[in-house]
């Protein structure tokens, strides 16, 4: 538990019995009931790092209970769980002191590397290339210059406001360039947009996860360096796509049909999870994070029943839905959000100013290279959901917690300045899509995705 927390039900003690004085109050009362509080709250902490067996196991069981409900909740308002997830986690950690800041630091590698390989596999087995391929142009266009511009707009505002070096401030703006794919996913299932546009904005999250992932653990080895160089740069970005679409490729290929030769093998899917994380491994081996590398895999098993006819292979029915995995990627997704929130302090009120106001201008930003980017072939609709669509989530959480393992310069300021990015980002988003279901989907097709521009139309 947190000493201050009880040092101040103890001041309040001693204030209360300074006024004892005072006629008709019955101070005996309030004290006793400041007692039962004390030691109502007392039974959640211990004197260690963590709290006891059966204090943790009902905490992990609220938090499954509410994530369900918060899953439930998202399908049914459209209203993300994350920040549900988040605040969770801060009350049973900075306020309740079930799970103290020291343990929770010990685990972060771990956790961390499970968070990216799941994440990262589940965003390539929902994506469908036949699909993407009509978007595609759109969604790397919008990924690449809304990334950029996310990225310019934290690194001078962290740079200048909090007199953070180069370095460190493109870390930061690398970290948080992104759309998160585990939100996005979820998103664009609710949303009455175009098949188009839904593709085009799962494509470009994913892209963006990469994008973040990569660069961060490039900056990640410069800043321990204590120095940047493009050539480096170049190298080590050509390696990990090299390396991760060799594996992700060499291995993804002849898996998906073995994979599907144990369709009915018990553990199956243990196996695939088993060969995911040896890929991890050897990702990291040469030098590549592995997020890339589990992408690519989780597209070859989610494609496999396009790559079978490129292929010719005879593969026998596919199940595309493995609710063990669903289930897997849910309490990954679950547990680290409540996980976020456990790392969440407020040390300076000014980075949570600093966060929102980030958070706002990348919105802006998003508008405008919305506007540059989508042509009259989309809907009104579809674009005012594509400017709302700037939920930050799951990778920005796990790379903001490896400075920390990595000993790196303001390593405890990323995770506060990041839940508080994430926290705004899926605020706006919420706001955003809400204000968007006011706009009727054109006619015929529901959604609004327009195959010809109206000029051409009329031709």
């Amino acid at each position: 538990m947190n000493v201050s927390f009880f040092s101040l039900l103890e001041l309040i003690k001693g204030q209360i019995g300074d006024i004892s004085s005072l006629g008709d109050i019955d101070i005996n009362a309030i004290l006793s009931k400041i007692n039962e509080f004390q030691s109502f709250i007392g039974t959640f902490s211990q004197d260690g790092p963590i709290a006891s067996a059966h204090v943790i196991l009902l905490a992990a069981g609220v938090v499954i209970f509410l994530g369900v409900a918060g899953e439930a909740f998202f399908k049914k308002t459209g209203i993300p769980d994350v920040a549900f997830l988040m605040i969770l986690g801060v009350i049973i950690g900075p306020i309740l002191g079930i799970i103290q800041p020291e343990a929770v630091i010990q685990i972060v590698p771990y956790f961390a590397a499970l968070a990216l390989i799941i994440i990262m596999f589940d965003g390539g087995l929902n994506l469908d290339l036949k699909h993407m391929a009509r978007t595609a142009h759109f969604a790397f266009a919008l990924a690449i210059l809304g990334f950029v511009l996310s990225v310019a707009i934290v690194t001078i505002a962290v740079h200048f406001i909090l007199d953070w070096s180069w370095l460190e401030s493109i870390l930061l703006g690398s970290i948080v360039g992104g759309s998160s794919s585990a939100i996005v996913f979820g998103l664009v299932r609710n949303i009455r947009i175009s098949d188009e546009t839904k593709n085009m904005l799962s494509f470009e999250s994913a892209l963006t996860d990469i994008l973040a992932t990569i660069i961060a653990f490039i900056l990640f080895g410069a800043i321990l360096a204590g120095q940047f160089d493009l050539q480096v740069l170049e190298e080590t970005l050509g390696r990990s796509i090299i390396v991760g679409l060799v594996l992700g490729f060499g291995v993804g290929i002849p898996w998906m049909y073995v994979s599907t030769k144990l369709a009915n093998v018990q553990h199956a899917y243990m196996l695939t999870l088993g060969i995911l994380f040896v890929l991890f491994f050897l990702a990291n081996s040469f030098g590549e994070s592995g997020a890339l590398t589990a992408l690519v895999f989780g597209l070859m098993l989610g494609n496999k029943h396009h790559f079978a006819k490129i292929l010719k292979f005879k593969l026998p029915r596919i199940d595309v839905d493995d609710p063990t995995h669903n289930q897997l990627t849910f309490l990954v997704r679950v547990f680290f959000f409540v996980f976020v929130g456990l790392m969440a302090t407020i040390g300076e009120y000014s980075y949570v100013v600093i966060g929102i106001a980030i958070t706002i201008v990348i919105y802006i930003g998003r508008m405008i290279v919305g506007k540059i980017t989508l042509t009259k072939r989309f809907s009104k609709l579809d674009k005012q959901v594509t400017y709302s669509m700037i939920p930050r989530g799951l990778a920005a959480a796990v790379l903001a917690t490896f400075p920390l393992t990595l000993g790196l310069p303001n390593a405890e300021v990323y995770p506060q300045m990041v839940f508080f990015i994430i926290l705004t980002s899926v605020i706006i988003t919420t706001i955003g899509l809400g204000r968007s279901k006011k706009i009727p989907p054109p006619e015929p097709k529901e959604g609004g995705f327009i195959q010809k521009p109206p000029e051409e139309s009329q031709k």
